[in-house]
């Protein structure tokens, strides 16, 4: 089998997406124990169902139910987003951790308005 791949592998923003997963999942390390079953748990699977239903949209046939993962993807990463800011109030994060994650989260979700747009004029056609 060459290098095939899924169309959503070829998808930038699920490529930034992916690392998002990774860089957040580093960052929960620096929790406190005793949120693992809490703010963690709620973490890790808002950021994973970012690039989840990038995918999953890529799958379906008709571009309203592209476009309704898409915005779902949209929902879950500004989801994240606030529970970042909650880590940060708490003190379990830094403020440069969130000025990364700020930048990421802003070309995350420009990437997704970008695919979402492009969804929709194609509807248009």
């Amino acid at each position: 089998m060459k290098n095939e791949c899924f169309s959503f592998e070829n998808l930038n923003v699920w490529k930034e997406s992916r690392k998002f997963v990774l860089s957040t999942y580093r960052l929960l390390d620096q929790f406190p124990p005793y949120e693992k079953f809490a703010l963690c748990d709620q973490l890790r699977r808002a950021v994973i169902s970012v690039p989840s239903n990038i995918a999953e949209g890529s799958g379906r046939l008709s571009l309203k139910e592209k476009i309704r993962f898409i915005e779902i993807a949209y929902a879950s990463l500004m989801e994240v987003y606030c529970q970042l800011l909650l880590a940060l109030d708490l003190g379990y994060i830094s403020s440069n951790d969130m000025i990364t994650i700020k930048r990421d989260v802003h070309l995350i979700a420009k990437m997704l308005n970008g695919l979402k747009f492009s969804f929709s004029k194609q509807g248009m056609e």
